[in-house]
């Protein structure tokens, strides 16, 4: 893969693990050139940012090497970027509220799963909107759902991918069902829909597998409109499962890295929940973001969290990820994959 010293100024592995036309490090002639052409649209409108091999890879994967549709979301995210001032955002967010919203609503990465990847963990049956509302808003939440998609991009999955040796720009997120009955259904599945809405459209190629565990009765008739908000490439990386999912989960995410109350054996002194546990916490693969180069924000993986000497626990994940259909994004929890 032939990268540009212009934008690509990677400290990381550059070569996806698996040789899939289309993923870095297995492009074919054509595809290197649909890069570069993109590229070039994009600089003769005046875009300067974001336009690394990578990054246009995944819109150019997300449109199926189109570069005309590729470009439309391109311009589009970059538009939502400016709407929402994202850039000045991300060095400067704080987000105090995390540990009493994580009462009503549990979001979070926590270490990795066997391919090295991150897996974020979200509950969607403990979703109270009523009693989150009390502590945050809306806005407020899907700004945090920003700013950790940002966090996933830089630091978290460079620090993956260093400490596996090959590049990973996927999630692994299992969303709990358990809990999530007909009463539930509605504010749970709409603001999902927000979420997710949020994950494909600016945030594509992010979902690597996606685990709806404790899946209810009836759920099927749900997953069907789920499923018409997914490309369908998203849709095939999803595995619903009910109760049972214990084997089938443990065989993709180490025990040592799960939450003791998935089925692993990981308890983090403070809870998984808020320990933020993974490679971007440990010194020898965590790295400063370049968000964070400029701007006078702490670095994110290199000020460990409180809970750093518990146990060591899969990847840890942010504090509002992909909801069912922004994996994505990892969910991470997803996005347009």
């Amino acid at each position: 893969m032939e990268l540009d010293p212009k934008y690509d100024d990677y400290d990381f592995p550059t070569t996806a693990p698996v040789a899939q036309e289309g993923h870095p490090g297995h492009l074919t002639p054509q595809q290197q050139a649909q890069v570069s052409q993109l590229r070039l649209m994009l600089e003769s409108e005046g875009y300067t940012k974001r336009l690394d091999t990578l990054t246009l890879l995944r819109f150019l994967r997300a449109r199926k090497f189109d570069v005309n549709l590729a470009k439309q979301m391109f311009v589009e995210c970059e538009k939502w970027r400016a709407d929402t001032k994202l850039d000045e955002t991300v060095p400067e967010w704080e987000y105090p509220e995390k540990e009493e919203v994580s009462k009503y609503y549990p979001q979070f990465y926590h270490k990795t799963d066997k391919d090295g990847r991150p897996v974020y963990i979200e509950q969607l049956g403990k979703i109270d909107l009523t009693a989150m509302y009390k502590i945050t808003t809306a806005e407020r939440m899907l700004t945090n759902l920003a700013v950790e998609y940002e966090r996933l991009a830089d630091p978290r999955l460079p620090a993956c991918s260093r400490k596996a040796g090959v590049l990973l720009e996927t999630c692994c997120t299992i969303m709990d069902l358990k809990g999530v009955g007909l009463t539930k259904a509605p504010q749970v599945f709409g603001y999902v829909k927000q979420a997710s809405t949020l994950s494909q459209n600016y945030y594509p190629e992010r979902l690597g597998k996606l685990y709806l565990i404790n899946a209810p009765w009836g759920f099927s008739t749900v997953w069907n409109v789920i499923k018409a908000w997914l490309d369908p490439v998203t849709v095939t990386k999803i595995h619903v499962l009910g109760g049972g999912y214990s084997k089938e989960l443990l065989a993709q995410v180490p025990a040592e890295n799960l939450p003791k109350e998935f089925g692993g054996t990981c308890q983090c002194a403070g809870g998984c929940h808020m320990s933020d546990m993974g490679p971007w916490r440990e010194e020898q693969w965590a790295r400063p973001a370049k968000w964070e180069k400029n701007s006078d924000a702490p670095a994110v993986a290199a000020a460990p969290a409180a809970a750093a000497a518990a146990p060591a626990t899969t990847e840890a994940a942010p504090a509002a990820e992909p909801a069912v259909v922004a994996t994505e994004a990892a969910a991470p929890a997803p996005a347009a994959a």
